[in-house]
């Protein structure tokens, strides 16, 4: 929650002293949207700076980055959720990324997309964009590289399958794979609530966030067992640190859902959510399944289409090789993204192509360069080499040492106290 917050005030704080960039070529952001693009200080590599190229392109404002001496190959930075606001801007690579791209000597380059709230297609199509006009002005790149994090991951899924043959290989952290299930997961936790405390108030009442979710708060107070052991079921299965992960999200996950009423699935994804073949584990105490309510799907047609929509369905089918990072404790975009993914790529029979390495963190995207920079270094040494690299079974959550393989052990601070030591 603090890692949001100060993500928030600072996207704030950037737009307040920063001028909107120039836009280039008669491009310019969609009517209603600023792009906020300062110029970004060159990195040294061997004690050369880069190149640096910034504007407009798309809609959307976009980084370029080039090393000193190139190797040809060009990393395509996805970035996640931004809120529902009007500021558009563009991340560099974090994780220590950035650097180790033009160490190694890889290009990068970002864009803000041409929208903010939860717009995927908005990501999938700006990044290729980016990408064609990276080979215009700089060169037609050997291989295209594609990493994200959080909703960039569904960029990242979306368009492995939108543009097969593209992208060379992907890197999705903490990422949103499991596309709709994410919204029936949020959708999830407030029914089952409702259901255990005997409050019910769906469809959302105005005054739902203010009233009544303090009151399902107060009524589930000091019995909350079988809400804590379902939460852990929907978002993964029981595992090392669910104590924790439960503690540190229960509160910020009440206020996800909100009663908007536009009819923009970016700006209202509940619309594509529903809960009828949902099954609820443990269902004793309290028999959930019988008490909780159903809720269909408010916009079917959205929730069905295999059209590049807002929120766009994944169907399991990588078109090259993936290295996905995720923390086990992350209840924001909850471990069951990857069981989502790993369930879809293995009906298609695309298992081969993908490797799934569980992180012994709970915060929302919580990674040290050392677990990122490990994950890429794997992840261009099978698509060089044809060796498929080592990998968690995502099904297998309840061993105790479950997140230990590939978890750096001398990373501190944050959330790996929550965990023992491996």
């Amino acid at each position: 929650m603090r890692r949001l917050l100060s993500v928030a005030l600072s996207f704030l704080l950037v737009s307040v002293v920063a001028q909107p960039a120039a836009a280039t070529g008669g491009d310019r952001p969609l009517p209603g949207y600023t792009i906020v693009n300062p110029p970004l200080a060159p990195a040294l590599v061997g004690g050369k700076p880069t190149k640096v190229l910034q504007g407009v392109h798309s809609h959307a404002g976009y980084v370029i980055e080039v090393p000193p001496r190139w190797n040809g190959r060009l990393a395509m930075w996805a970035h996640g959720y931004r809120g529902d606001g009007k500021v558009l801007t563009v991340d560099a690579p974090p994780f220590g990324l950035r650097q180790r791209w033009l160490d190694e000597g890889y290009a990068w380059a970002a864009s803000s997309y041409y929208s903010n709230a939860y717009d995927v297609r908005a990501g999938v199509t700006t990044t290729r964009e980016l990408a064609t006009l990276f080979a215009r002005k700089v060169q037609r790149p050997s291989k295209v590289f594609l990493a994200g994090a959080s909703m960039g991951g569904h960029v990242i899924a979306r368009s492995l399958e939108q543009y097969p043959g593209f992208y060379t290989g992907a890197l999705p952290m903490c990422g949103v794979l499991g596309d709709h299930e994410l919204f029936d997961y949020f959708l999830s936790y407030h029914l089952v609530a409702q259901a255990l405390t005997g409050i019910k108030a769906y469809p959302l009442p105005p005054d739902y966030a203010t009233v009544v979710v303090p009151e399902i708060k107060e009524a589930l107070a000091g019995r909350d067992d079988q809400f804590k052991a379902v939460v852990a079921t929907l978002s993964g299965g029981a595992r090392p640190g669910t104590e924790a992960a439960y503690a540190y999200w229960k509160d910020f996950l009440f206020g996800l859902v909100t009663n908007s009423s536009s009819t923009s699935l970016a700006e209202n994804p509940l619309q594509i959510a529903t809960n009828l073949t949902t099954r609820y584990r443990p269902n004793s105490p309290v028999d959930v399944d019988a008490a909780v309510q159903r809720v269909r799907a408010a916009n079917p047609v959205a929730r069905h289409t295999w059209a590049l929509t807002q929120i766009p369905a994944v169907q399991g089918l990588p078109s090259a090789p993936v290295v996905s990072l995720h923390g086990i404790g992350d209840l924001f975009v909850p471990f069951s993204m990857e069981q989502d993914y790993r369930d879809d790529a293995a009906r298609f029979g695309r298992t081969h192509l993908l490797v799934q390495r569980a992180i012994r963190t709970v915060d929302h995207c919580e990674f040290s360069p050392a677990e990122a920079g490990t994950a890429w270094r794997d992840l261009t040494t099978w698509v060089d080499r044809g060796k498929r690299p080592a990998g968690d079974d995502v099904r297998r959550t309840d061993d105790p040492r479950f997140g230990c393989r590939f978890s750096d052990r001398q990373a501190t601070g944050g959330t790996r106290a929550f965990f023992p030591a491996c």
